[in-house]
């Protein structure tokens, strides 16, 4: 395998997947329920896999993002409750119907086109309710002046006919950010939820599953965590969050050296010419370019990592591959293994250099990048999308 593979490759360690997944169980206790988000491919690690381990490990739902995510993972033998977390055309309630997806409902015109096609299939669509909180993307708009007519208009859509509201929920915005005044933004959020929920169950409307706590709630605001937690980034063990909590980094990059040339001093190196070599340098060639995830702004400097220490990148990353400096690495030979992240080069690290988070790191990485399952240090899949 490893042979067949040796361009770029992506290793997915599911041991420490269930290691976060059991230390984010245990963090929240028996009684709350376990909701994995897995929409995004699980933020680029592979979905199928990470949904079937999360499945044999007992997590109680799922939430993606779309009918095909959700309609992948029906087809490859993932059985447990799935909420569908965007906008799924009305015209589809059926497939949603048959695969038992539930649905995110955010607006009460969107709940009756839903009851309409519901009623039309001669079944019933299960929902959840999305309250807008403060995030001001979707979700029935329930603050200040909108609070009463939010919550009516809750109520009409949950007493539709063909819908089945088993559950309430809101997005957070800040609960990862420090601060005080995003810790009161957080409550707030967190207090409206709870007032909205209050004044439902005043008319008779009551929820089996109440959640609202993503990631940084399930670290820093165990009164949110309710009937079922949301974890999202803190399953892959990305972000400082993650560090905190002592979970583990899933998913590990790697490339291998494809070429060794030594140039003499005043050589300009690849596109742009803005990296000229100071003395004799010895320069390996990394089959991956941004083509396949690693950025441009990691250009001219970002250390990848070797058997011999780091060795930082020359000049432009290409479409397909990019420069590193060997001179300092002298037993590192052609075929030798890079890390560009994982175990020696957190994506924490290399997202806060391109100024962007670790969720955009891991979900960058292409499709032609195989990805390899690993099992008590055993490779026991892959995951290639150009060939399958």
């Amino acid at each position: 395998m490893e042979t067949e593979l040796k361009r770029t490759w992506t290793e997915i360690d599911l041991d420490a997947l269930l290691e976060n997944y059991r230390a984010l169980r245990d963090r929240v206790g028996p009684d709350v329920r376990f909701l994995g988000v897995v929409k995004a491919d699980a933020y680029g690690h592979g979905a199928v896999q990470v949904s079937r381990a999360l499945q044999e490990a007992g997590a109680d739902y799922l939430a993606v993002s779309s009918l095909d995510e959700a309609r992948e993972l029906r087809e490859h033998g993932i059985t447990m409750p799935i909420l569908i977390l965007g906008h799924t055309p009305p015209d589809q309630v059926g497939e949603l119907i048959r695969l038992h997806i539930t649905q995110a409902v955010s607006a009460e015109a969107k709940a009756e086109e839903y009851s309409a096609e519901a009623v039309k299939c001669g079944g019933t669509l299960k929902i959840h309710i999305k309250v807008d909180t403060g995030m001001s993307r979707l979700g029935f708009l329930c603050a200040g002046e909108h609070f009463e007519g939010g919550v009516s208009r809750i109520a009409h859509s949950c007493a539709l006919p063909g819908l089945e509201a088993e559950g309430i929920f809101t997005h957070f915005s800040v609960s990862d950010e420090p601060g005080a005044e995003n810790v009161a933004y957080t409550k707030a959020q967190f207090d409206l939820f709870r007032r909205v929920i209050g004044a439902l169950e005043q008319q008779g409307c009551t929820f089996a599953l109440r959640h609202c706590a993503n990631s940084g709630a399930v670290a820093y605001y165990p009164e949110t965590w309710l009937d079922m937690v949301r974890p999202g980034i803190l399953l892959y063990g990305l972000t400082e969050m993650a560090e905190e909590l002592g979970l583990r980094p899933v998913m590990r990059l790697k490339t291998c050296v494809s070429t060794i040339k030594t140039y003499e001093a005043g050589t300009d190196i690849s596109y742009g010419r803005l990296y000229r070599t100071q003395g004799r340098t010895r320069v390996g060639v990394l089959p991956i370019g941004y083509a396949d995830g690693f950025f441009r702004c990691f250009s001219n400097g970002y250390p990848v990592m070797t058997a011999d220490g780091p060795a930082p990148i020359l000049g432009r990353i290409c479409m397909d591959m990019c420069m590193v400096d060997l001179t300092r690495c002298p037993h590192v030979n052609v075929g030798g293994t890079v890390e560009i992240f994982g175990e020696k080069n957190s994506v924490n690290a290399m997202a806060k250099r391109a100024g962007t988070i670790p969720y955009e790191i891991v979900c960058a990485v292409s499709k032609r990048v195989p990805r390899i399952y690993y099992r008590g240090g055993e490779a026991v899949e892959r995951k290639l999308w150009i060939r399958d």
